[in-house]
């Protein structure tokens, strides 16, 4: 079994490498579509996401995106000084492996009735 396989991500780490599934955000954008996705039932602090953002690009899962301001909506100025980032292959191999993780643990608590859905076969 691949090393990957066997890791797990913390909660932080999964809902930011899952916002950048779809495209490159700049920090407070990871923070609003965070809190935005699970109607407020999660609320990353910045000093939290930027300790994990700063993990996330050492082990290669996100880098930082060099994009032109142009485009991106608010103020040209504004834009300049964030920094965006996007995930890479690595990341998106994690996030995709903690996420069929996730849902063979749902699969399990539902074959032992803990939570509503249909039966595991």
């Amino acid at each position: 079994m691949a090393r990957d396989a066997l890791l797990t991500l913390t909660p932080t780490a999964f809902e930011i490498l899952l916002t950048l599934v779809e495209g490159e955000r700049h920090g407070y954008g990871i923070l609003v579509e965070v809190e935005e996705r699970t109607g407020g039932r999660v609320r990353l602090r910045p000093g939290s996401l930027y300790r994990a953002l700063h993990r996330l690009l050492e082990q290669g899962w996100v880098e930082g995106a060099e994009v032109a301001a142009a485009g991106r909506g608010g103020a040209e100025t504004e834009d300049e000084r964030r920094r965006y980032y996007r995930i890479t292959e690595g990341g998106l191999a994690a996030v995709r492996g903690e996420a069929e993780r996730m849902a063979r643990s749902v699969r399990a608590a539902r074959s032992k009735s803990l939570i509503p859905g249909e039966e595991a076969p």
